[in-house]
């Protein structure tokens, strides 16, 4: 993060970095484990909180209470209410465990092994100077606006298609048709 430190003497913020970032991990993990579809939920919202945290470590103000707004405040909610909408069951579920575990697990680290692997290729040498503010509101306006504008509404029109689809399934079984 910072140059100046080195590995072996790393800052508190780089510390408290490295620990939010093993919450993230633990949560992100139990919300893809949990047999419990709100837990699931409650695990994806810390999730996303921690990750608003270490925005806020890296000076991305900005893209840290959008984070909060956005994800925790609107994308949370919205699923909470399609899973309250469809009826979904509240304890464990047997429909939510699908046995494919192993598959799934292989798959997880081979996708994170490639991950970590190009991410510490491409950043090898660079570092992040936490002294100055980096991507102020008008850069990160106007490359939202500009470049990330279609996939952010993409996202929006299925998120919408998602709680449509929820309200009309829970009609269905609410009018006795099944």
């Amino acid at each position: 993060m910072s140059g100046g430190n080195g590995y072996l003497s790393p800052s508190g913020q780089e510390v408290v970095f490295l620990l939010t970032g093993l919450v993230i991990l633990g949560a992100a993990v139990l919300c893809v484990t949990s047999k419990q579809l709100v837990h699931a939920a409650l695990w994806l919202v810390v999730a996303l909180g921690g990750l608003a945290v270490q925005y806020l470590l890296l000076t991305a103000e900005f893209v840290a209470w959008v984070q909060v707004l956005i994800y925790l405040g609107s994308v949370v909610v919205l699923l909470l209410f399609g899973l309250m909408l469809t009826k979904a069951p509240i304890g464990p579920s047997p429909e939510a465990d699908s046995k494919n575990r192993p598959v799934a697990l292989g798959i997880a680290l081979a996708s994170a092994a490639v991950l970590v692997t190009l991410v510490v290729d491409a950043f090898r040498t660079a570092w992040i100077d936490l002294d100055t503010p980096h991507g102020t509101s008008e850069q990160i306006g106007d490359s939202l606006f500009r470049v990330w504008v279609l996939p952010f509404e993409a996202l929006s029109v299925l998120l919408l298609a998602a709680l449509v689809g929820a309200i009309v399934l829970s009609r269905r079984r609410g009018d006795g048709e099944s």
